[in-house]
């Protein structure tokens, strides 16, 4: 074949390569006439991965760190291991609870049950947690301790003209204690418990309202609430005054655990050791429901109504502290 057929042989194939092309882009299918060069394409990619302030809008590969997103739910209250709020008092003030340790043996020690008229109980409560949360190291590894300062913070506000923390210097000398004692509505929550329950109670040798029902009161059912929910293996309840320690019943008899407590804590605090609270007939009160439940409990009456007495009660603390965790 010679130059000049070879020639047009080529001419004959091109000229078929460009019928065939703008064959194609008179029939293609909408949107694909005319289509972006590839450098216009690889510039567009390369916008796309960037965001607003000019950084690659690269997802994290697996093993980066990335912002996870919050989790539905989730509360202050369960954010805060250390700190929880039980309920609500009759006029709204906060009920709590603050917990140290991560044992499965938890120890109860209750406050301020009867407000303002023993607010050195709620005081006493009060330098416990500020001791445990200076020296948690020497909580046990198989203990958690929770202190409820104030059960009844309605009663306390009477007297110290607030909520939470205070110091001796905050309490009015002008205040009358003796009705600082009840709650909001009027009631002796510490005889507003499911155990020998009466509407009309006693407190020496006043007649007082023990409420409509056992639990009626927010404050009683909230650590009633408290207690049924957790795993409680002992319950110390400071009271005021007369001094001394007494172990919880209702009728069926002192058990020997909570006889042991009893002997525990007054042996190392230098209070009395008492069997039962016989000054008077109780009934409705918080450690002898927790008695009922059979849940040890004793309380601890302190001397006088103006001193915490922090040196013997922390002893007698550390004692049953000591010995829960055996």
């Amino acid at each position: 074949m010679n130059t000049k057929t070879i020639s047009i042989a080529i001419g004959i194939v091109l000229l078929a390569g460009i019928g065939a092309l703008y064959y194609y882009l008179a029939n293609a299918p909408e949107g694909e006439q005319n289509l972006p060069p590839i450098e216009q394409i690889q510039t567009q990619e390369s916008q796309d991965i960037e965001n607003e302030n000019g950084q690659e809008n690269i997802p994290p590969q697996e093993g980066e760190n990335s912002e996870l997103p919050a989790v539905e739910g989730q509360t202050e209250e369960t954010k805060n291991k250390e700190q929880t709020i039980i309920g609500k008092s009759v006029q709204g003030r906060d009920i709590v609870a603050y917990h140290f340790g991560a044992g499965a043996k938890e120890i109860l020690f209750v406050g301020g049950i009867h407000g303002g008229y023993a607010w050195n109980t709620a005081l006493l409560a009060y330098q416990l947690i500020d001791r445990l949360k200076n020296n948690q190291n020497d909580i046990p590894a198989n203990v958690k301790i929770t202190v409820i300062p104030v059960l009844n913070p309605d009663g306390l506000a009477k007297v110290v003209g607030g909520e939470g923390e205070f110091t001796a210097g905050d309490v009015s000398t002008s205040a009358d204690t003796a009705m600082a004692r009840f709650n909001g509505n009027n009631v002796d929550l510490n005889r507003n418990f499911d155990c020998e329950w009466q509407a009309k109670a006693v407190w020496q040798s006043k007649t007082v309202s023990g409420g409509a029902a056992p639990f009626s009161e927010p404050e009683s059912a909230a650590i009633r609430d408290y207690a049924q929910s957790h795993q409680i293996f002992a319950v110390v309840a400071w009271y005021t005054s007369g001094g001394g320690v007494y172990s919880a019943s209702c009728n069926n008899g002192v058990l020997p655990e909570i006889q042991t407590l009893t002997n525990t804590y007054a042996q190392a605090s230098g209070y009395a050791a008492h069997s039962n609270f016989e000054s008077y007939r109780v009934s409705g009160d918080m450690t002898d429901w927790f008695a009922k439940n059979n849940t040890p409990a004793i309380g601890v009456l302190l001397t006088a109504a103006d001193n915490t007495e922090w040196t013997k009660n922390w002893a007698g603390c550390q004692a049953v502290i000591d010995h829960i965790s055996k």
